[in-house]
């Protein structure tokens, strides 16, 4: 049986198990008429669960994160823009399909976890790891280490790093990120400014040698128990949490083994698909990563991986936030939880190209390197090539 974390719906601690879905277990039944670029939205027939029902969404799940993965290699290899004909990924602001590739996660992959100039023992990597991903801003990274010097749990003084980021509000600057609301704490520490009860909570994770039970967690549910316990830590920041601490050399957790959906993922997949047939949302992104493959063949797209590295599970709930902001202006009818219509971020080239660099125990860097790049990341839908995007936009 699969562990895949805990669904919505049921109390914390529970496990989620049902088989991988597999082309044995599943069928599809093709009797509604086709679409003339492809075969219709399949129902996905479990012998042993009531029929799942998909929605024009989830087609446009797979035919938009085999886009912005081309659209990831494009812009990797320095070519110039536009970088895709979707008239909707043009303009919008979207993450990446592997949620390794962004900005934010390059940033600590490369210049927080793995760093030959900083201390490499377990509490060291995770202070850095958790610290950064407190505030999760570049900005804010590089002002403690430009007041502080060399950021290290050894030399770590409480009013030292609240005066550098105190000092940095007072002069107008944001020290959090807005990829996430990170909850004040004030009720668990008594300080007033969210950034000191921050700096608290980390202070507590290390004196209850958090850095070290993580290291012994035999799995990532384990890993996410240990961090979803303390203070104004939920369960979609655990997650994301335990995510980033697996980038390091401190644990091997397997990204196919458990998956926390957070709210944007559960918009998504209200979209997705019209009836669930009794699958939680948990489970339904594990069947998105089981069926990668196969969905993508039915669809006629050839998905660029990540330099051989299929989509992972948090790479499939990441997707599902970013379908849900799709979907407000290329399938406008469709609706989720929020009810929301528009799409805040507009896209803007960041000017400083990315090295693109991945936890070296994924085994891909040398490919990086050598810039091996899938040919079905330009040939089938570059622009200005035959249009094979969602008709709906």
């Amino acid at each position: 049986m699969t562990k895949i974390g805990t669904p919505c719906g049921r109390k914390r601690g529970r496990l989620a198990k049902i088989p991988a879905a597999t082309s044995r277990t599943l069928e599809f039944d093709y009797s509604a008429a086709a679409a003339p670029a492809a075969p219709a939205a399949p129902m996905i027939i479990s012998s042993h669960l009531a029929p799942v029902k998909t929605t024009a969404v989830y087609d446009s799940y797979w035919r938009f994160a085999a886009e912005r993965q081309r659209i990831f290699y494009r812009r990797a290899l320095g070519s110039p823009w536009p970088w895709t004909d979707n008239p909707v990924m043009a303009v919008f602001k979207f993450t990446n399909a592997y949620r390794a590739s962004d900005r934010v996660s390059q940033y600590l992959i490369r210049h927080v976890i793995y760093r030959e100039d900083l201390p490499t023992s377990i509490d060291e990597v995770v202070f850095r790891i958790l610290l950064f991903k407190l505030f999760n801003k570049i900005e804010t990274w590089e002002k403690l280490e430009g007041a502080l010097g060399s950021v290290t749990f050894a030399d770590y003084r409480f009013e030292h790093y609240d005066a550098v980021l105190t000092r940095a509000m007072a002069e107008g600057h944001r020290i959090y990120s807005a990829a996430y609301i990170m909850p004040p704490g004030s009720s668990a520490f008594g300080h007033k400014a969210k950034h000191q009860n921050h700096l608290k909570l980390l202070e507590m994770m290390m004196a209850q040698s958090l850095p070290q039970k993580l290291a012994s967690a035999r799995t990532m549910q384990r890993g996410f128990e240990l961090l979803r316990a303390y203070p104004t830590i939920g369960d979609f920041l655990a997650y994301q949490f335990v995510t980033d601490v697996n980038y390091s050399e401190v644990t091997n957790f397997s990204e196919m083994d458990f998956v926390i959906p957070g709210p944007g993922a559960r918009d998504g997949l209200r979209k997705c698909f019209a009836d669930t047939g009794g699958l939680s949302d948990a489970e339904l992104i594990r069947l998105m990563a089981d069926r990668q493959e196969q969905e993508c063949a039915r669809l006629g797209l050839e998905f660029p991986s990540l330099w051989g590295r299929p989509l992972q599970l948090i790479d499939c709930q990441n997707l599902f936030c970013e379908v849900d902001k799709y979907a407000r202006v290329a399938h406008p009818e469709a609706a989720g939880l929020t009810g929301r219509t528009r799409i805040k971020q507009k896209f803007s080239a960041q000017a400083q190209p990315i090295k693109f660099w991945y936890p070296p125990k994924w085994g891909i860097n040398d490919r990086v390197a050598a810039g091996a790049v899938p040919n079905e990341a330009f040939e089938a839908t570059r622009p200005g090539a035959a249009n094979t995007q969602d008709e709906s936009v």
